[in-house]
């Protein structure tokens, strides 16, 4: 098992960087594929960003592509997430989420963490 908790969060204008960490406790940490999602007000939750278990793989949402970047470490058993030139539509709260092998679908995610929230404003 992985316990999860997302910190970093807060309010920061349009074009700004925000950079959120995720500490993973377990002994198993480094078994996960470790991700990114985010649900903003009166919309479902949705895939942004995961890393690989070795890091060596990472995948993007088309909408934070060029824009977001995620790094991991597992001998400090973190994931961050920077995200740079933040715009208004990526307010939402973000959590971090594991499983085993890489997915796009909320759904299928094992371990949550509890969430941290991003403001941009205009």
């Amino acid at each position: 098992q992985v316990q999860l908790a997302e910190s970093g969060g807060g309010s920061v204008q349009a074009g700004g960087p925000l950079r959120l960490s995720c500490a993973a406790s377990g002994r198993t940490f480094s078994n996960y594929v470790i991700s990114w999602l985010r649900q903003a007000p009166g919309k479902e939750r949705e895939f942004v960003a995961a890393v690989s278990w070795r890091g060596g793989s990472r995948w993007y949402a088309d909408s934070v592509k060029g824009r977001f970047t995620i790094s991991r470490d597992n001998v400090k058993k973190t994931v961050a997430l920077q995200m740079n030139s933040l715009k208004p539509e990526d307010t939402a709260v973000y959590f971090c989420a594991a499983r085993q092998t890489y997915d796009l679908d909320p759904a299928k995610y094992d371990y949550w963490g509890q969430g941290t929230q991003v403001t941009v404003s205009s």
